[in-house]
C-alpha cells in the first residue's frame, strides 16, 4: 500500500514542500528526523529538514517560515529537550496557527512531560502562543516511540505511512472543494 500511495501522490500537484519536519536537532537530527527525511525523500515526498534544505547565508526565520507556510503537513518530533528550544516552539506555533495538519511523534517523551518553560528571555505573548500550540499538538493523535525498546524500522514505516495518508486526504479534500466551485 505504501508504494502505491507514494506513486499516486507523486502524480499530484505539489506545493514548495510536502512535509515540514519540526524537531530538536540535538535530540533527533541524526536519528528519527534525518531517517524520516531520507525515507520520505526516497518515496518522492518533498520534505523540509533544516540541515538538508538550508545553506550558509540563509536567514533562519525567513527560510523556515517559508517552508512551514508552503508545506501541506507538519511532523513534530517531540523529544526530551524539545521545549528548551525557541526555534522548535516557534515552528510548532506557526504550523498550528497556519492550520497545517500536524503528526506528532513523541520520541522518548510523554505528552504530559512537554511544558513551555519561562526562562525569562521570552515575552509573555510568545509564551502563551507556544503553550497554546503545544497543548493543541498534545491532543492530536500521534505516534509514540521509546528508543530503548522499539524497532526503528517500525517507527519509520508508521511515520511515513501517516504522512502519505494525510497528504492523500488533503488532496482529496482539495479536489472536493475544487469540484464545488
Amino acid at each position: 500500500m505504501q508504494r502505491l500511495s507514494a506513486t499516486l501522490y507523486r502524480k499530484m500537484v505539489r506545493p514548495s514542500c510536502d512535509v515540514f519536519i519540526n524537531h530538536r536537532g540535538i535530540d533527533t537530527k541524526k536519528n528519527i528526523a534525518g531517517l524520516l527525511y531520507d525515507r520520505l525523500t526516497k518515496m518522492g515526498v518533498r520534505s523540509f529538514l533544516d540541515s538538508k534544505n538550508m545553506k550558509p547565508g540563509d536567514r533562519l526565520f525567513d527560510h523556515i517560515d517559508k517552508g512551514i507556510l508552503g508545506c501541506k503537513v507538519g511532523v513534530a518530533v517531540f523529544s526530551p529537550t524539545y521545549c528548551d528550544s525557541y526555534f522548535c516552539l516557534h515552528e510548532l506555533a506557526l504550523l498550528m496557527e497556519s492550520k497545517k495538519r500536524v503528526i506528532p511523534i513523541f520520541y522518548d517523551v510523554k505528552p504530559s512531560q512537554l511544558v513551555v518553560k519561562d526562562n525569562g528571555t521570552c515575552p509573555v505573548k510568545e509564551l502563551r502562543r507556544f503553550s497554546a500550540a503545544l497543548e493543541e499538538a498534545k491532543f492530536t493523535v500521534g505516534l509514540t516511540f521509546d528508543s530503548s525498546n522499539r524497532d526503528w524500522s517500525v517507527l519509520l514505516k508508521d511515520a511515513s505511512e501517516a504522512v502519505i495518508m494525510n497528504l492523500l486526504e488533503l488532496e482529496e479534500e482539495r479536489k472536493l472543494l475544487k469540484g464545488k466551485h
